[in-house]
């Protein structure tokens, strides 16, 4: 469910026509609909009721600071995979006990700053990261709360490169050295076990391979707890999938999956943590754009957009679909033609749909990406100099932009010249000609 629906022949996020926000703030544009994402939140809440949990949102799916802000009010945790996540996630006013990071990569300083600042735990992805860990938390006078995230080798039947609970990706520790990491995690200084992580990759829409290593981590528990480890929290992950096109067989519903988690941890007493980021924030959000001009082409037509793959990569990356709908509804039974949907990037990988049957559209219509609230505007890059896509938050019969587009200016002056370049001629001079 979301909330752009056309009105009076007219695409509306909420009560505000689109048209009304293009004329302001130009395309193309990400919008989100603040109704869409506590929907969204709210669904996963009464999903887990009557069980101590915690929703933590990923925010690697959607990271602006008006997004984090609505949803920590609601009283979501944040999961984070970075420094700078941590630090959006407390600019936002999201306590310290309310954020888990996650992620392969920590740094030395990102584990102080976070153990400062206060963290809930960290979901330790190696041996090496825990031993680097606890000499930092020792360092310090303080010991780190941690769950080790567990690698199940369940093949998530996902995308290949959104895939992460193979005994072959780069995330975890082989669940079969489980037992042997907590016994490690035990004796160092600068550690306290907590909990088991897991989570098996992203988009998923079938709760047979979550069923499966959720069921891992279950018998794992009272291993570890007959090993004498605490084990209280049961981080669960996120990746549960949403549907990116009208004719597709709906993926679980965050109900369901309530159900299932409920049913395979039983009464096993431990908190439930999830992370999901993409059900909360994909369908939440559009990317609006305008049409350039409709090119004839030999053998096929491309429709020509203000939008490019640096402002929506994943049909470039992941050769994902996005519905792709005129913001002005068109007439009933009107003719389709198949078109090419194309940025103006300078490569062929600027491409959003081959051969999508479309309405006839004129140069300055707009369209819109439904489904492009996650890993959209937060993936998006100023490649070919195009300024990074603003974002507005939509709020009943309200709006605001939450990010302005940069003036070119804003962007170019983000470069600095070194001083041997500051005196040199701009172009070169007769004699060089």
């Amino acid at each position: 469910m979301d909330h752009f629906l056309y009105k009076d022949g007219e695409l509306h996020a909420e009560d505000v026509p689109l048209r009304e926000i293009a004329v302001a703030v130009g395309t193309p544009f990400y919008c989100y609909s603040s109704a869409t994402l506590t929907r969204h939140f709210q669904l996963f809440e009464e999903a887990l009721s009557g069980r101590e949990h915690l929703i933590c949102f990923a925010i690697k799916s959607l990271s602006n600071q008006a997004i984090l802000r609505l949803l920590g009010a609601l009283g979501a945790g944040m999961d984070v995979v970075s420094g700078g996540e941590y630090r959006r996630a407390r600019a936002a006013g999201v306590p310290g006990e309310r954020i888990v990071f996650s992620g392969v990569g920590k740094t030395r300083v990102e584990m102080a700053y976070a153990l400062g600042q206060g963290i809930r735990q960290f979901n330790v992805e190696s041996a090496e990261e825990l031993a680097l860990l606890s000499q930092v938390a020792a360092s310090m006078g303080t010991r780190a709360p941690i769950t080790l995230r567990v690698n199940p080798d369940v093949d998530a039947r996902t995308h290949e490169k959104i895939a992460t609970g193979r005994k072959e990706d780069k995330f975890g520790v082989p669940i079969s050295r489980a037992r042997e990491i907590y016994a490690e995690a035990a004796a160092l200084p600068g550690i306290e076990v907590v909990g088991i992580d897991v989570h098996i990759g992203s988009q998923l829409t079938d709760l047979a391979p979550f069923e499966a290593a959720f069921t891992k981590i279950v018998e794992l528990t009272h291993l570890l707890r007959a090993d004498g480890h605490p084990i209280r929290r049961l981080d669960l992950g996120g990746g549960l999938g949403i549907p990116y096109t009208q004719s597709n067989e709906a993926p679980p519903l965050p109900l369901e999956y309530g159900a299932m988690i409920k049913r395979v941890v039983g009464d096993l007493d431990v908190e439930i943590e999830i992370e999901p980021g993409r059900l909360i924030s994909g369908n939440a959000g559009i990317l609006v754009a305008s049409v350039l001009y409709l090119k004839q082409g030999e053998g096929r037509d491309f429709l020509i957009l203000d939008a490019a793959m640096n402002d929506l990569i994943r049909p470039a990356m992941y050769g994902a679909h996005h519905d792709i709908i005129p913001v002005i509804e068109p007439a009933p039974g009107v003719a389709r033609a198949p078109v090419d949907i194309v940025g103006p990037v300078c490569e062929s990988g600027d491409t959003f749909a081959k051969q999508r049957a479309m309405p006839p559209l004129a140069p300055d219509a707009l369209v819109a990406f439904r489904s492009a609230g996650a890993y959209g505007a937060v993936m998006a890059s100023e490649y070919n100099s195009r300024p990074l896509v603003p974002e507005v938050l939509v709020h009943r019969d309200q709006y605001a932009v939450i990010r302005p587009r940069p003036s070119f200016d804003e962007m170019i002056n983000r470069d600095t010249l070194p001083p041997w370049l500051e005196t040199a001629p701009a172009t070169a001079s007769d004699e060089d000609g």
